[in-house]
C-alpha cells in the first residue's frame, strides 16, 4: 500500500462527491426565489416557506456518470489503498463510505464549507447534516435502513470514524464530522492520536525468550483474546508483540498503569481500539494487575474490543472479565543471558564487564532492563568514565517499586565480605547462600530442580544466633555482593490482634517484595514463624492459621528471604524443612573478638599507645554488636576530653555496656584495670 496510490484514490472519490454537490447546488438554484439576497440564509422569507411547502428540498439523485467515475477511480487503485482497507476492517457498506466521504471533504477542500452552507440555506452550518448526506447519496430521509447506518451502534460511529454532533437538534439536522485522526490516516499520516500518546509504551523483541510461533498461529487463525500470565521479570509483552508481528499485524503496547490513572479510561480504550484498527495492529496490554482492584470494568472493555488483544499480568484470569474465553498461556521470564543481551543493545558496556553475572540476581522485565541500562549510562557520564559494575547495579536497583518502603525499612548496603568476622563454616554457608541467589534461574529454571507444588524460585535461609553476632550485617553483606537492597521487616507493623489481619499484612509485604529486587529480612522471626501448638482455645487456632499461611507463602515466594532469630528452637520444624540453609552465628571466641575490636575502633579514630586490646578480647565475652557499641561510647568519651581513646575510656564504655546488658561487673573480669571502674 503506497501513500501516493491511497491519496490519489481518496482524491478521486472526493471528485465524485464534488460532482454530486455541484448537481445539488444547481438543483437548488432552480428553485431559489432570490439568489441575490444579501441576507439569505439568515432568515426565512414567506416565499422560502412556500417553496418548502410545495417542493421540499430539491436534491438531484446520483447520475449515471458517477458510476463511471467510481469504476474509473477503483480501476486506477487496483492494489490495496487506505480507504478500501479501512472499509474492510470496520465492515463499512458502500453507503457508509459515501457518507464518510461527504463528511470528510470539508477537511480536504474548504470550498465545501460554503457549498454545505448554501445547501442548508444557513451560512452558519458548514458541515453536512445527516439529512443532507442522505440526500446527496440519493436516499430518502424516511429510509430506515439508511438512517440505521448513522445510529450510535453503526460501524461508522461505534468504530469512531464519524462523529454526530448537535445532539439537541432533530436527527436529520445533526452535523457530521470526521475526527482529525481518521482524516490524517486516510491522507497517509500514522502518528498516534494525541489522546492516547501517553498511554503507549515501547516494546522489545528478545530472541530466545519463549516461542511466539504458537501464539502467532492462534492469532492468525482467529483468536482475538489471549492472556499471558508472567512471573517477576517476565517477558510477556515481548512474547505477545513478537507473536502479533509474526501474525502480520502491528503492535500497540498499552501501559495499563497509565490507563488506570486516566480520568476517562473508557474513552481512551475506544480511541486505542480505533488506532489499532486504523493501522492494522493488535493491542498488547499490561500489567493487568493495575486494573484488577479498582478498574475491573476496563479489563472487560479491553477484552471485548473487536481486534486481537493480548493481556499480560501476574494475577490469575477471572472468567467474569470477559464473555469471550481467552487463550491462557504462561510467559517465561527473561533469563540472565537475555538480560545481558538486551542491556548491551540498549546501552553498550565495556567488554571486561560481565553483564550476565552482574544481572543474574535481578529479575527484570525488558522495559525495566532498557530503563536501567539508560540510567547506568547517565550515571557513568556523571562520573566522567566508562560504565562500571556499581553503575549497572545501581541502575537495576532503581527499577524497584517504592511500595515495600512503606512496609519495611530499606537499607542500602555499605559493608562487604572483609567486614565479617565469623567462623569459617558460617562464612562458607553465607557464600553458598549468595551462590544460590545468583544461579537460581539456571538451577531451578533451566535445570528444573524444583518441580511442581507451586514452588517459586525463591531462596530462603535462617540466621540463628544471639543478639549482636552479625545476623543483620551478614544479610547486608549478601545484599551488597548481589547488588541488591536490603529490606528489614518490622514485625511490630505486621502482627495484629484482630483475626486475619496479620496474614493480610504479611501478604502485602510478600506481594510488594515480589515486585522488587532485594533481600527481605525478617528480624526476630520466631515471634511470627513460631511453632504451631495444640489447639486449646480460639487464640491457638488462629495462631496456627497464621503459621500455616506462612508455610505456604514462604514456599511460593520468588525472592531471597532471610529469617533471623535469637531462639532457633522456637521455630516450627515445617519452616526448617522449607529453608535452603540454616546458618548458626556463635558468640565469637577470643581471636575473633580481637579482630572485632580492631575493626570496630577503625583506622581513623585516634588511639593512645596504651590500649590493651588483647586483654579486652580475652576478658570480655561480648558479641560483635556489643563491641561496636563499646567502641562508639569510647569514641564519644575521647571526643569530649579532646584526646585519643585511652584504656580508661574503653573500661568505662565496657562498664556501661554491662549495665545495658544487666550483667554484673566482676573484678575478676577487669583484672588489673578494675581500679578504672567508676
Amino acid at each position: 500500500m503506497t501513500a501516493d496510490a491511497s491519496l490519489r484514490h481518496l482524491l478521486d472519490r472526493a471528485v465524485i462527491v464534488e460532482e454530486r454537490v455541484r448537481r445539488a447546488v444547481a438543483a437548488r438554484q432552480t428553485t431559489d426565489p432570490d439568489p441575490d439576497d444579501a441576507f439569505r440564509g439568515l432568515y426565512l422569507s414567506d416565499e422560502a416557506v412556500r417553496r418548502l411547502l410545495e417542493h421540499g428540498r430539491t436534491i438531484a439523485a446520483p447520475s449515471p456518470s458517477e458510476a463511471a467515475l467510481l469504476a474509473e477511480a477503483e480501476e486506477r487503485a487496483a492494489g490495496p489503498v487506505r480507504l478500501r482497507t479501512l472499509a474492510g476492517e470496520f465492515g463499512l457498506t458502500d453507503l457508509d463510505v459515501e457518507v464518510l466521504l461527504i463528511a470528510l471533504v470539508p477537511d480536504l477542500d474548504d470550498r465545501f464549507e460554503s457549498f454545505y452552507g448554501y445547501l442548508h440555506d444557513d451560512v452558519t452550518r458548514r458541515r453536512p447534516s445527516i439529512g443532507l448526506a442522505l440526500g446527496l447519496c440519493g436516499r430518502s430521509a424516511a429510509d430506515a435502513s439508511a438512517r440505521a447506518r448513522l445510529s450510535p451502534l453503526s460501524p461508522l460511529r461505534a468504530g469512531g470514524l464519524l462523529l454526530v454532533e448537535d445532539a439537541e437538534r432533530p436527527f436529520l439536522a445533526r452535523s457530521l464530522r470526521v475526527p482529525d485522526r481518521v482524516t490524517a490516516h486516510l491522507l497517509g499520516d500514522d502518528t498516534p492520536d494525541p489522546r492516547i500518546a501517553d498511554l503507549l509504551a515501547p516494546w522489545h523483541d528478545i530472541a530466545g525468550v519463549g516461542d511466539p510461533a504458537p501464539l502467532a498461529r492462534a492469532l492468525d487463525g482467529g483468536v482475538h483474546l489471549a492472556y499471558l500470565r508472567e512471573e517477576q521479570g517476565g517477558a510477556g509483552t515481548s512474547l505477545a508483540a513478537s507473536a502479533l508481528t509474526r501474525a502480520g499485524r502491528g503492535v500497540l503496547r498499552v501501559d495499563l498503569e497509565r490507563l488506570a490513572g486516566d480520568p476517562q479510561p473508557a474513552e481512551a480504550v475506544r480511541v486505542l481500539a480505533r488506532e489499532a484498527r486504523l493501522t492494522g495492529a493488535g493491542l498488547v496490554c499490561g500489567p493487568i494487575d493495575a486494573l484488577v482492584r479498582d478498574r475491573p470494568e476496563m479489563i472487560q472493555l479491553l477484552a471485548d474490543t473487536p481486534l486481537p488483544v493480548v493481556l499480560v499480568g501476574r494475577v490469575p484470569w477471572d472468567a467474569m472479565w470477559s464473555e469471550r474465553p481467552p487463550l491462557l498461556l504462561h510467559a517465561p521470564r527473561v533469563e540472565p543471558a537475555g538480560r545481558a543481551e538486551l542491556w548491551a543493545t540498549a546501552s553498550p558496556v565495556p567488554a571486561e564487564v560481565n553483564l550476565g553475572r552482574l544481572l543474574s540476581p535481578f529479575l527484570l522485565t525488558p522495559d525495566q532492563i532498557a530503563r536501567a541500562a539508560r540510567g547506568s549510562a547517565q550515571a557513568a557520564l556523571l562520573d566522567g568514565g566508562p560504565v562500571r559494575p556499581d553503575h549497572i547495579r545501581a541502575g537495576a536497583r532503581a527499577q524497584n517499586a517504592a511500595g515495600l518502603d512503606r512496609l519495611a525499612r530499606r537499607i542500602e548496603p555499605t559493608v562487604s565480605w572483609p567486614d565479617l568476622v565469623l567462623p569459617a563454616d558460617s562464612l562458607a554457608q553465607l557464600r553458598e547462600l549468595t551462590a544460590r541467589a545468583r544461579h537460581r534461574d539456571r538451577v531451578l529454571g533451566e535445570w528444573g530442580m524444583r518441580p511442581g507444588g507451586g514452588r517459586g524460585r525463591g531462596v530462603s535461609a535462617l540466621f540463628a544466633g544471639d543478639s549482636g553476632t552479625g545476623k543483620t550485617m551478614s544479610a547486608e553483606v549478601i545484599a551488597a555482593d548481589l547488588g541488591l537492597d536490603l529490606y528489614t521487616v518490622d514485625l511490630a507493623t505486621v502482627i495484629d490482634k484482630y483475626v486475619g489481619e496479620t496474614e493480610k499484612n504479611l501478604e502485602r509485604i510478600f506481594s510488594e517484595a515480589a515486585g522488587i529486587n532485594g533481600v527481605l529480612l525478617f528480624d526476630e522471626a520466631d515471634a511470627i514463624f513460631g511453632k504451631r501448638s495444640e489447639v486449646k482455645d480460639a487464640h491457638d487456632r488462629y495462631a496456627n492459621v497464621e503459621s500455616a499461611y506462612l508455610l505456604q507463602r514462604m514456599e511460593s515466594f520468588d525472592g531471597l528471604a532471610i529469617l533471623a532469630t535469637n531462639l532457633r528452637a522456637n521455630l516450627d520444624d515445617a519452616f526448617t524443612r522449607r529453608l535452603d540453609l540454616v546458618i548458626d552465628f556463635p558468640v565469637p571466641d577470643a581471636d575473633q573478638r580481637l579482630l572485632l575490636w580492631e575493626r570496630c575502633l577503625g583506622p581513623v579514630l585516634p588511639r593512645s599507645p596504651g590500649l590493651d586490646l588483647e586483654f579486652c578480647a580475652e576478658s570480655f565475652e561480648l558479641a560483635g554488636g556489643n563491641i561496636r557499641s563499646v567502641a562508639v561510647t569510647a569514641a564519644y568519651l575521647a571526643a569530649e576530653s579532646g584526646t585519643a581513646v585511652t584504656m580508661p575510656d574503653l573500661i568505662h564504655a565496657v562498664q556501661r555496656e554491662y549495665q545495658k546488658l544487666g550483667r554484673l561487673t566482676l573484678a575478676s573480669e577487669f583484672g588489673p584495670y578494675v581500679g578504672l571502674l567508676a
